[in-house]
Formats: C-alpha cells, structure tokens, sequence
C-alpha cells in the first residue's frame, strides 16, 4: 500500500486530507487540533515511509491560495480600521518582533541551528506561513518543520488559556475602539407624533450611528417606500432601521414607538433577499445601484457571511451580497433580475482576479531586499500574496477587473491551501520528527515554545488590558489574531455568544501578526 501512494501522489494527497481532517474533528474538553491534524498526520506517514511526501509545487500552490485569500478577505477591515487600532496593532508588531529577539537568543543558549530557531518560533506562534518562509529559505531542510510540530501545540494551549481569561476580566474598560465596532441591526415603526416638521432625508443621520427610513403610511392610509423629500406630519408611521440606541433617539425625535409592523403590511409592498450576482455591480456602492430611481424600491441591508450591515449609500458591494430590498410587490421580480439572485456567484472564485492577484503577490514576494547587516531578503510566496490581497480587497475593484471573492469562495480557497501546505510540510520531516522527541532535543524545543507563548501571552494580556484599557472580548480577539490561531478566535466567539469586539480585534491585528512572524522568520534565518 505505502508503495502505491508514493508513486501517486494525488491519491497520497487525499488520504492525507481525509485521515487528517477526521483526525482533526476528534475533540477533547471542546478542544481539537483542527486544520494541524493535517501536519501531524503527514508526520506520521512520512516517519513511517520517507517516500510518503508531496512534491513541493502543491505545498507552495497551497500557501499562496491561503495567504492571498485571506488578504482580499481581511483587506476592506483592517485599513478601515487603522485610524481606531493603531496601538493594537503597534502593540502586536513590537511583541512578534521581541520574541523573535528572545527566539534567537533561547536558541543560542540551547546550541538551535537557525532553522531550529525559525521552525520553534513559527510554532509557538502558530504560524504556518512562517513555516514556509523558513523551509523555503532553506531549501526544504525539516528541522524548521520539526520545532514547528513540537511547539505547536503548547502555541495553541497557552494562549487559548490567555483568550480565556481575557474574558473573564469582564466589560472593565470598555473603549471608543471598542463603540466603533459595527453594531446590531435592528428594525422599529414609529408613530410621528411631534409636530416639527422634519423630511425623510433629515432623519438619517443621529448621535448614535446613522438609519435608513424604508417605508411611510400617511394619512391616507398606503404604506409607500419612504422618499427623501416627504415631510412627516402627526399621525404617519415610518419604518426604520439601524442601530437600537440610533433607533432610540429617532424614536424620541419623532414621537413614540407603535404596535404596528409596516413590513408586515404586504398589500403594496413586498421584501426579500437578493443574491448580487451581476458583476457590473461587484465593488460599487448601494447607491450606484439606483434602486429607486429605477424600480421605486430600497436597500435596507446587505447579510455577508454571518452579519447583517446597514445598506447605507457608501457600502461598497461585494459578489454573493444578499441585499434586503423593500420595493413595489409587481416591480419585485424586475428588481431580482436587475441583481442577478443567483447563488452561483457565491462560489465563484472570480478565475480572472485570482490568477493576476496571485501572479502580483508571487512576483512582489520574489522581489530582492538588501537588508544592510543581514543580506537580501524576500517576502516570499506567503507575504507577498497576503499583502496584495490586501491591497487589492482594499480597492475592490479597477476599471472592469473585479478583486473581491464571494465570502464562501475566499473560505475554500483558505481552507484548501492550508491543507495543502500542511500536507506538503509534514511529509518532509517524519523522520527527523522521530529523532527529535526521542531525544533531549525535543523537551528543549517544548521549553523553548512554552517560554516564548507564554511571553506572548503575558504581554498582550498586561498591556492590552491596563495600558491600552481594551475589554475583555476586545483583548481576546487580539489574542487569536496576533497567534494568528481560527481555533482561538471560534473559541472565544462562541464564548461570548459571537461579540463583534472580538472579530474586530482578530481582524485588526491578524494581517500585520501574518507578515511581521514571515519577516522575523526570514531574518532568523540570515543571522
């Protein structure tokens, strides 16, 4: 059998895959290895068989998908939040920075060659980008694989700890990083009862976020969409929707809140979710939609992935976008054609974009730096796609060349070329694995990722918490985006009933943890 999978290595891929992910999935006091189940697994086969490896072509196809997903995924948030989370993200970058410092004088201490150093530091961080940086630096050599298997695990424990008792400090300090986060969308009629003579359009904006007024019953008794321009007057119900505090205000702006649901009211009116499947749309605004002008109807709000956002007229529109519309029940059918509403574009993987981001982010992670001291280094084919996927999910779109990818595709595209680069890596040190934790080498490596997750975790705990004053989820998606760990991240979103303070932080911190670890790697690796 071990015969006929090394000489297919298709088949050895998949066999991988599928005992790896089922091995993954076992979990243990709500904890599993996830995705790394991959890595172990390949580990073992190669220990078993040194001839049971992937070719490098599919380990270094497989890392550029991830890395490039992930940036075009994270791109629009982490700039948009740059303004508000600048020491968050300073705090993380000196952190990664320091303990690569550690790092190397931990391995100097030990007698580590680099790749021993790079490989401990990768996996302490969890990082399997940086895993490849060293292995390519060096030309495949396993012993960065091999720290980075030993330590990986206690990369995993120690901080998911750290993320857990950042919650459990509480909503103490709550901060404006943390107010900024996208609140809820919520829905309320009001009556107007004040005679203030106010229009639609002068009701959008409010001290606590801004609402969209959807639909209007004046006094003859028709619920219409709501125009910019009508003047309401006591005794109209207006539909809105926005934030609750925003809601609130609006509320006690227009008069009081009523029993009646306008969007239930379906004699004239009609709503439902939309598919954005037309391209000419992908990267525009609501506005430069013209539903009103159009079809007389409006968007009220956008659901991408698992969130809900106000379809205010500056949200830029991505493929697979389910917009909420209201809008006249005969023109609903002309507005559903108008979008697309099909669900293929969930899936597609936008082939035209992907191949000249890749072929952009390969090239930029090619390109030659002198670094004086230490020599040329490059990116590599992790960094160099991370940052123009950011970039380009940034810029959404140029001219007629589309960037973004549906929600669901970027998730597979990640999903896939993290296993195939786990696949790849672990079948290049099995045996060298093997050696290393039978002997005294391996209880060194396990030392040294203790020593520097738990420095890690220390930091970001102590200062995140009383220097910066963030809040406990706020801090813990910080945790899970500087360790740049999805298993950190599920845990504490489901620890807090999915927080959007701790998507935020995972998000702001998560790019910049990415290329800081590939960088100090890289460094590692020259000195």
């Amino acid at each position: 059998m071990d015969g006929l999978l090394a000489e297919r290595p298709i088949l050895l891929l998949f066999v991988l895959l599928a005992v790896g992910t089922a091995f993954g999935a076992v979990r243990v006091r709500g904890f599993s290895l996830g995705p790394a189940a991959v890595l172990f697994t390949a580990l073992a086969f190669s220990a078993y068989d040194e001839r049971l490896a992937l070719p490098e072509a599919l380990g270094t196809f497989g890392l550029a998908v991830f890395a490039y997903a992930i940036g075009i995924t994270a791109g629009p948030s982490f700039f948009a939040s740059l303004r508000t989370g600048l020491k968050p993200i300073t705090l993380v970058a000196t952190t990664l920075v320091g303990l690569g410092v550690l790092a190397f004088a931990l391995g100097q201490a030990f007698g580590f060659d680099v790749g021993t150093i790079a490989g401990v530091y990768a996996g302490s961080g969890t990082n399997t980008p940086a895993l490849a940086a060293a292995v390519i630096r060096l030309d495949g050599a396993p012993e960065p694989t091999v720290a980075y298997s030993i330590s990986y695990l206690g990369g995993v424990l120690v901080m998911l700890g750290a993320a857990v008792l950042a919650l459990r400090s509480g909503e103490r300090h709550p901060t404006a990083d943390d107010r900024a986060t996208p609140p809820a969308v919520a829905t309320a009629t009001i009556e107007v009862t004040r005679d203030n003579a106010l229009s639609v359009a002068e009701l959008t904006l409010t001290p606590h976020g801004r609402v969209i007024v959807s639909r209007h019953r004046g006094a003859d008794g028709v619920v219409r969409i709501a125009e910019g321009t009508t003047v309401l007057e006591p005794g109209d119900l207006v539909l809105a929707i926005g934030p609750e505090a925003a809601l609130a205000h609006l509320t006690k702006q227009l008069g009081r809140p009523s029993d009646q649901r306008l969007e239930l009211d379906r004699t004239e009116l009609d709503f439902r979710r939309i598919v954005l499947s037309q391209r000419k749309f992908f990267g525009h605004s609501v506005a430069d939609l013209h539903l009103f002008e159009r079809f007389g109807a409006r968007a009220t709000r956008v659901r991408r992935a698992d969130q809900d956002f106000l379809a205010t007229d500056d949200f830029v529109l991505q493929a697979g976008d389910r917009i909420r519309v209201a809008a006249p029940r005969q023109h609903m059918p002309q507005v559903a054609d108008y979008l697309g509403d099909s669900d293929h574009s969930t899936s597609d993987i936008n082939p035209l974009g992907l191949a000249i981001g890749m072929a952009l982010g390969l090239l930029l992670g090619a390109v030659p730096f002198f670094v004086p001291g230490l020599g040329t280094l490059e990116l590599g084919q992790a960094a160099g796609p991370l940052l123009v996927g950011l970039v380009l999910g940034r810029l959404q779109r140029t001219g007629p060349i589309v960037w973004t990818l549906p929600h669901q595709a970027a998730e597979t595209l990640t999903q896939l070329g993290l296993l195939l680069f786990l696949a790849y890596a672990g079948g290049r040190a099995g045996s060298a694995f093997l050696d290393a934790i039978s002997s005294p080498l391996g209880v060194e490596l396990v030392i040294v990722g203790l020593v520097l997750t738990t420095a890690h975790a220390v930091v970001l705990l102590v200062v995140g918490r009383r220097v910066l004053a963030q809040s406990g989820p706020r801090v813990a998606g910080v945790i899970a985006g500087s360790q740049t760990q999805p298993a950190i991240l599920a845990h504490a979103n489901e620890s807090t009933g999915f927080d959007p303070r701790v998507a935020l932080g995972y998000a702001l911190v998560y790019p910049v943890a990415m290329v800081v670890k590939i960088v100090v790697v890289q460094v590692i690796t020259l000195l």
